[in-house]
């Protein structure tokens, strides 16, 4: 083939209208990302972004929402139990699953019912 894949620039999930404080308080309090600026043209059609490292989580508005409860992002942590500390310590439930030879993972729910892997390779 003569294109390449080369990352994926961003990953969207969807959030019911008037959500954006509830995704910056989950996203940047609970979990540590940053808000990244959203380009004008789009912010009308609200919504909010997010970035780590070198990726990007974009929350935009459905109407009507229906979360993704099988369809999801799975993100890389270094540390997970002190993830896992965090998140308990700030009341969050998660599940843990074990099904993933050689990664320690768990799953839970963004607060608009999204699901979210986190995983750590051993």
């Amino acid at each position: 083939m003569s294109f390449t894949f080369k990352a994926i620039d961003h990953i969207q999930l969807a959030a019911p209208k008037g959500s954006e404080e509830e995704a910056r308080n989950f996203f940047i309090k609970v979990l540590g990302f940053k808000e990244l600026e959203k380009p004008e043209n789009l912010k009308k059609r609200g919504g909010v972004w997010f970035g780590f490292a070198n990726y990007q989580v974009h929350i935009g508005i459905e109407n009507p929402f229906s979360p993704a409860k099988k369809a999801h992002p799975a993100f890389e942590v270094e540390n997970i139990h002190l993830l896992k500390d965090h998140l308990r310590n700030n009341n969050i439930h998660y599940i843990e699953d074990d099904n993933l030879p050689g990664a320690e993972r768990f799953y839970m729910d963004d607060p608009f019912g999204n699901r979210l892997e986190f995983l750590e390779w051993k």
